[in-house]
């Protein structure tokens, strides 16, 4: 595999100029009752293993950087051993990385966000013009949505359908099931807001997460499946593969990316 970073040698990676990193940014926090802490770390890390294959097959030259397992977790501290990166730590790591591909020739970064803690635009604003390194931002759970219903029947806000299809297709060892195989989850039931401005989404506001769910899920995983997760991802592959091949191919000069 000669696009997965950690499991390449020096003397690959001096063979290789690479024209695009993709980094993908996971969280550890509950997901429900059923999905693993790391089901962000995985699912990045899997989609990002399948765009790069995808994208090296037609030509593209890029590399795929170890998924960062931590993310923002502040509205989550009341479940235990939800580790928090604050966004200006987590913004600060990031910075650190993209200064190293810099130096190392890279132009074109592509950050992979599988976490919907992780508030990333304000860390491309910081970087612009620091370095010479174009930066770009994709949170792949809001590229579908054009797509989403004819996937799925209910909508997905954490720990629902859309991932539970997922680790059903791409990690199924690791989703907890009853005694009568049934998925050991509750129907990720939301509390309503108070406010009209809040639950029409005039005004928003961090959601503490104890106080919002049952059990951390926040989504309706019953009617979940592997074929689902397996459109899902081809969904997404389709449409970043293409990028990443359009993005290897381009010339970053001044008016880049116009």
């Amino acid at each position: 595999m000669s696009w997965n970073l950690a499991e390449l040698t020096y003397a690959q990676v001096k063979q290789r100029p690479y024209e695009v990193a993709v980094l993908p940014l996971g969280a550890t926090e509950p997901h429900n009752l059923h999905l693993p802490y790391g089901t962000d770390i995985f699912e990045g890390t899997v989609i990002g293993q399948q765009i790069c294959t995808a994208a090296t097959a037609c030509g593209a030259r890029v590399v795929l950087l170890p998924t960062i397992p931590f993310g923002t977790e502040t509205n989550l501290r009341q479940f235990p051993l939800a580790i928090n990166l604050n966004p200006s730590t987590l913004s600060l790591v990031i910075q650190d990385i993209v200064a190293s591909l810099d130096q190392s020739g890279i132009r074109k970064v592509v950050l992979l966000n599988s976490h919907g803690g992780n508030d990333l635009k304000p860390v491309l604003r910081e970087l612009y013009g620091r370095v010479r390194s174009q930066v770009f931002l994709c949170n792949w759970y809001q590229m579908i949505g054009d797509q989403y219903d004819q996937i799925f029947t209910h909508r997905d806000d954490h720990a629902g359908e859309m991932e539970t299809s997922f680790a059903l297709a791409y990690f199924p060892h690791l989703v907890g099931r009853s005694i009568d195989g049934q998925l050991n989850a509750d129907r990720g039931e939301k509390a309503p807001f108070r406010l009209q401005a809040l639950r029409e989404g005039w005004v928003t506001v961090t959601r503490p997460w104890h106080l919002l769910t049952t059990n951390s899920g926040a989504g309706y995983p019953h009617e979940a499946t592997a074929e689902k997760g397996k459109q899902l991802m081809q969904l997404i592959v389709d449409r970043l593969s293409e990028f990443l091949v359009e993005l290897s191919e381009a010339t970053v000069d001044e008016p880049f990316p116009f």
